[in-house]
């Protein structure tokens, strides 16, 4: 069976945009990547039920937006590039994340360098529009450099379909209530420790709670969520790295198995991925930690039956495919150096 792959990366060096990856499920291997459509860094990408591509982008001036709706496609036409339907770069940079709700026909973007969340409207036409902008708050973080002010990092849905940003410069998570316009309404906030940098966050909606990654410390947190309160509270926090690494690390990506009995984390740096066992509570345990066979792992995800994971080596453009136990979670690689220009995010084809 052939699985497709949309990637994002960074247009910096070698890579022309976005990209497809196929994935030979039979024969355990990544084949064709093709090129899809041209853009400035788009580092991560989003798709709707109609199948539309939705890509972070940026315009030579460096001012950000959203490149919208790549028109429909089922991931087997071969007349690339294809052309967006509509662009709109309101935005100071670049955003760092980019999400879509189908339900309310909305894109959630999170720009990092400045401090903003943004959804935008999706027409019918797949055209969009500015819907609402809202600036993270807070005071200067523990690491100065790094967390100089408020960069949130990530923007998504919770299982209960409020709006989660996690904010790397300010160490808090924020939680919104979201209407069907897109407008955000403040609901609730955690503040995590001085210099925990929280990255990316993944929910178990069974186990009611989310596991949040901070890039500035390398750690994993279990957090108990209330969804009828929309409050999250921080229970237990475990290291993805080994306790003897001293050189940089950037912990990255947070992925749960659908099973929810194992989670995976990317470590930059460590250029690994970190193994977690997730009891019936869902508190963790470290089960592997295995090499990533290239330089700064930025993001991996599954396969559809998730026996296999392909992660992507952003500074070593190449990807990694790993076969993966159900019973133990562990990752075997199977294919190395298979070549993806400055890969950032894989998202598996609707």
């Amino acid at each position: 069976m052939i699985e497709k792959y949309l990637i994002g990366t960074y247009t910096r060096r070698i890579s022309k945009g976005v990209y497809q990856l196929e994935l030979d499920t039979d024969n355990q291997k990544l084949q064709n990547l093709t090129f899809v459509g041209s853009a400035i860094d788009p580092t991560y990408v989003a798709e709707s039920s109609r199948k539309r591509i939705y890509a972070i982008t940026k315009v030579k001036d460096d001012k950000g937006g959203v490149t919208g709706g790549f028109h429909e496609w089922d991931g087997n036409r071969d007349d690339f590039p294809l052309k967006p339907i509509d662009t709109v770069h309101d935005q100071e940079t670049s955003p760092a994340y980019i999400a879509v709700d189908e339900a309310r026909r909305l894109v959630f973007t999170a720009n990092y360098h400045a401090g903003i969340v943004c959804t935008y409207k999706i027409g019918e036409d797949g055209t969009i529009s500015l819907a609402d902008r809202v600036m993270d708050k807070g005071t200067l973080g523990f690491r100065a450099e790094q967390q100089d002010g408020p960069h949130p990092h990530f923007v998504n849905l919770t299982p209960d379909n409020r709006v989660v940003a996690v904010d790397l410069g300010v160490d808090k998570v924020y939680l919104y209530d979201l209407n069907d316009a897109g407008k955000l309404t403040p609901h609730s906030e955690l503040q995590m420790e001085d210099g925990y940098g929280p990255r990316h966050i993944a929910f178990d909606q069974k186990k009611h709670v989310a596991y949040l990654v901070g890039e500035l410390s390398s750690n994993l947190a279990v957090l108990d969520y209330d969804s009828t309160k929309g409050e999250l509270k921080v229970r237990t926090i475990s290291s993805t790295i080994p306790d003897d690494w001293t050189e940089h690390n950037g912990a990255a990506a947070v992925r749960v198995s659908k099973d929810g009995r194992f989670v995976y984390v990317s470590n930059r740096g460590n250029n690994s991925i970190a193994v977690f066992s997730s009891d019936d509570n869902g508190d963790v345990q470290l089960v592997q930690r295995i090499s990533t066979e290239g330089d700064f792992p930025r993001d991996f995800n599954f396969s559809d039956d998730e026996s296999f994971v392909i992660c992507l080596n952003q500074n070593s453009d190449n990807a990694t495919l790993y076969t993966r136990d159900a019973e133990s979670g562990k990752l075997t690689m199977i294919q190395k150096d298979f070549a993806v220009p400055e890969g950032v995010s894989i998202l598996r084809k609707k």
